[in-house]
C-alpha cells in the first residue's frame, strides 16, 4: 500500500467526526486535528509546547509559522510516516503551500481533499437540533424527535441567546447537548468561522485538482461508502 495523505473539509453538522474515525480505522493512519494538537500543547513540556503556552498566555494569535511547525511535528511520529487524514489544516495560502512543500520534501504528497458538501440551513439544524440520550440514542428536534419534549429557554435577563432542550416523555431524562451546540448564535458563529477559514485554501486545492466532493446529506452509510470509493481512486 502505498503513502495516503488526506484532507477532510466539512461544516458543522456535515457527519466530519463519524466519517474521519471511520477513515483513520479502515486505513490505519492517524486522524491529525490541529484544535486536539494545541490542546495537547498544554501538558507538554518540550521548547515547542512552552513557546506556544507562553504566546497563549499572552493572549497571542499563533503564527503560520509555528502553526506549521506544530504540524511538521505531529507528521514526523512515526504512526504518520506513510499517511495521516488532516482536519482543521491548512487554513490560509501560507499553510497550504508549506504542507505541499513539506510533503514533496518527504516524497510524498497530499492524494486528495474530502470535502463534505451541507447547505449551510441544514448544517444549522442538524447542529443546534441535535442531542442524545445516556444511552447513546440520538434525536433531533428539526426530524427525529418523537418521544422528546423540546422547549426554548429564554434569558430573563436577555443577557444569553435562548437554549434548547430536550426531555424523554417516557423517563424526563433531560437529553445532552453539546456546549456549542447550546444556542443558535454559537451555531452560527462556528459556520461562519469555518466558511473563513475555509473559503481561501478551497480554490488553490481545486486548481491543483484535488477536491473531491461528496453530498453530506445523505445517509451516513452512504457518505461513507463514497468517500471509501474516493480514497481508493486516489491511493
Amino acid at each position: 500500500m502505498g503513502d495516503l495523505f488526506l484532507l477532510i473539509v466539512g461544516v458543522q453538522g456535515s457527519g466530519k467526526g463519524t466519517q474521519a474515525a471511520h477513515l483513520t480505522e479502515r486505513y490505519g493512519i492517524p486522524h491529525v486535528s490541529t484544535g486536539d494538537l494545541f490542546r495537547a500543547m498544554r501538558t507538554r513540556s518540550d521548547p515547542l509546547a512552552q513557546r506556544i503556552q507562553a504566546e497563549m498566555a499572552a493572549g497571542k494569535l499563533i503564527d503560520d509559522a509555528t502553526t506549521n511547525e506544530v504540524l511538521k511535528d505531529r507528521l514526523e511520529q512515526s504512526d504518520a510516516a506513510h499517511g495521516a487524514l488532516l482536519d482543521g489544516y491548512p487554513r490560509n495560502l501560507v499553510q497550504a503551500q508549506f504542507l505541499t512543500d513539506y510533503l514533496a520534501s518527504r516524497g510524498q504528497k497530499l492524494n486528495a481533499v474530502l470535502q463534505l458538501e451541507l447547505d449551510l440551513y441544514t448544517a444549522f439544524k442538524r447542529s443546534f437540533g441535535r442531542a442524545t440520550s445516556k444511552d447513546g440514542r440520538a434525536y433531533n428536534y428539526y426530524n427525529k424527535s418523537e418521544g422528546v419534549s423540546w422547549l426554548v429557554e429564554q434569558d430573563p435577563d436577555k443577557e444569553f441567546p435562548p437554549r434548547l432542550i430536550g426531555t424523554l416523555d417516557t423517563t424526563g431524562e433531560v437529553l445532552n447537548r453539546r456546549p456549542d451546540d447550546a444556542n443558535a448564535f454559537g451555531v452560527i458563529e462556528r459556520i461562519e468561522k469555518f466558511l473563513s477559514e475555509t473559503q481561501p485554501v478551497l480554490p488553490y486545492y481545486q486548481a491543483l485538482g484535488l477536491v473531491r466532493s461528496v453530498d453530506a446529506s445523505l445517509s451516513i452509510d452512504e457518505v461513507r461508502d463514497r468517500l471509501v470509493e474516493i480514497v481508493e481512486d486516489v491511493r
